[in-house]
């Protein structure tokens, strides 16, 4: 049951980046949902990880992958991810275990951790250059 709420949750999601259009600047999507600005780019005028990742997913949503890898890699990634989970939750709840996953915390941990280094290094790259 907590497969299928997940899938509903992601689901939910992209609807929502659906619903969203993409800031042209490559950042700033979230505000169009009422979060306030970037704290990080506001007070040390440096992007934060996470600049550009609503920005990111609402380009996916419509195909334009290009400039979602351009508004954050790792956006790119973690939707690429999420949307991979939806049927994946599906077809577990139907073979009644996890499909293709013998180690669900390693699994995770491996995500995660390729996730973190993904959004480090873009990171460090656009504070580099």
């Amino acid at each position: 049951m907590l497969l299928i709420g997940w899938s509903l949750f992601l689901i939910a999601g992209f609807s929502l980046a659906v619903q969203i259009k993409p800031d042209s600047r490559g950042f700033g999507t979230h505000q169009k949902l009422g979060f306030a600005p970037c704290v990080i780019r506001n007070r040390l005028s440096i992007p934060c990880p996470s600049c550009g990742m609503t920005t990111s997913f609402s380009h996916f949503v419509r195909g334009q992958i290009r400039q979602s890898a351009q508004a954050n890699t790792s956006g790119l990634v973690l939707a690429v991810v999420c949307l991979v989970m939806i049927p994946w939750s599906w077809i577990s709840v139907y073979h009644k275990r996890l499909w293709l996953v013998s180690n669900p915390e390693s699994c995770l941990l491996w995500l995660m951790c390729g996730l973190v280094t993904i959004t480090l290094m873009e990171w460090f790259f656009r504070l580099a250059f």
